[in-house]
């Protein structure tokens, strides 16, 4: 009995000695991708929005067997740690990613002042990072070598859509007006450069303190300046406020365009809202014709299957990371390589060759995103909001020039 079982014993010893260097190996065998989440702080929200993006990808590229690499498909592995909202513990979990994890490519997190920090680190240890919502123009100024923004176009583009389509009606006059803060800022400088890249002549360009309710001279300014188009780059609760003074005044534009008139809580405002052009990169009618990842009703069926029980829908966030992730991909199949340098030529190939859910992919050296465009939409009477710029993805013509307020239905 002793001997049998000593037999066994030692069989099974064997067993498991022949099998350990075997998981090891499969483990070794997979792609391993890090990034940090916010599990708490002012980005947590937007930050676990966007992981459930880069989780479906995940989920989407192992059923079909992993990312091709060295010959062989490989199975990915995302490895997540906490980042609490803080730059200071940004830079140390990203070295312990790269150190301790040994993960071979790496996602950014939430937001320009994360990603910086991670960045930094990153460079410092000569590792390659995707990048999903780092909007600072500031970012892709610093010689980083090896970062690329796969889907999240720096501030000063943001306002470009809104501009050419404006451009494209017959809008040669802009009036811009923002809050004294620095990304309605950023985003009235961007406007300002586009229109007169476009050849528009911007009449008025003119800040306002913080906490203003009176808009009624800034209105008459932009009015007296001749502007037909108005583009006011405030947040949504200014731009209510707005447009409800621009019909007590009878102030009206041919073009008007209000960055956050898309919100459900701009709508809400019932008909001062008609006409407004806005822009989103996430809504029901903007389908790009993708060519990497899932499309739009791919993408919803994937969400509601693998996350049935979370309280939100997928936002632009998740859009925004789910596209990075595809593109993280592509840029890994086509590099066949971990080395920084490799991966960031991929990248550069691949510019101008993809278009995911978010949009098409192009960037230029400093890994600034170039395209990945907001759609314009404008609120239409009986239509709701609807896509009507780029025409890549416009589902209904656009109302121009808005009617007159006495005009109105």
């Amino acid at each position: 009995m002793w001997t049998i079982t000593k037999r066994s014993f030692l069989a099974g010893t064997l067993l498991a000695c022949m099998s350990l260097p075997l998981t090891v190996a499969e483990a070794a065998e997979k792609i391993r991708i890090g990034m940090t989440v916010s599990s708490s702080g002012n980005f947590a929200l937007a930050s676990q929005s966007g992981v459930r993006g880069v989780e479906i990808w995940v989920d989407e590229i192992n059923k079909q067997g992993g990312l091709e690499f060295g010959g062989e498909k490989r199975l990915v592995e995302l490895v997540k740690r906490d980042d609490r909202s803080d730059k200071q513990m940004v830079a140390r979990v990203y070295e312990d990613l790269i150190v301790n994890e040994n993960v071979d490519v790496l996602l950014a997190p939430f937001g320009s002042t994360l990603t910086a920090a991670a960045a930094t680190v990153t460079e410092r240890l000569g590792k390659f990072m995707v990048i999903w919502s780092a909007a600072s123009d500031a970012l892709y100024d610093q010689g980083f070598k090896n970062i690329v923004s796969a889907t999240q176009m720096p501030v000063s583009r943001m306002p470009s859509a809104g501009l050419e389509a404006a451009h494209a009606l017959g809008g040669t006059k802009v009036a811009i007006v923002n809050v004294d803060e620095p990304f309605p800022a950023g985003l009235a400088d961007g406007a300002e450069a586009i229109a007169e890249k476009l050849g528009m002549e911007v009449v008025l360009k003119e800040d306002y303190p913080k906490g203003t309710k009176d808009f009624s001279l800034l209105l008459q300014k932009a009015r007296a300046a001749g502007a037909d188009v108005f583009f006011p780059t405030s947040y949504e609760g200014d731009l209510i406020s707005m447009v409800r003074q621009m019909r007590q005044m009878n102030v009206n534009f041919p073009f008007s365009f209000m960055v956050y008139a898309s919100t459900p809580q701009f709508i809400e405002i019932g008909d001062d809202a008609q006409y407004i052009y806005s822009h989103t990169n996430f809504h029901p009618t903007i389908n790009w014709d993708v060519n990497a990842g899932l499309d739009r009703a791919g993408f919803i069926s994937a969400y509601e299957t693998m996350f049935p029980d979370v309280s939100y829908a997928p936002d632009f966030q998740t859009v925004l990371a789910y596209g990075a992730a595809v593109i993280a991909g592509e840029i890994i199949e086509k590099a066949d390589s971990f080395e920084a340098d490799k991966l960031k030529q991929a990248a550069l190939d691949l510019s101008d060759n993809l278009t995911v859910l978010a949009g098409p992919y192009a960037v230029d050296e400093t890994g600034k995103q170039l395209k990945m465009p907001f759609p314009v939409v404008q609120l239409q009477p009986e239509k709701g909001l609807v896509t009507v710029w780029p025409e890549e993805v416009a589902v209904a013509k656009p109302v121009y020039p808005i009617p007159a307020w006495d005009q109105r239905n």
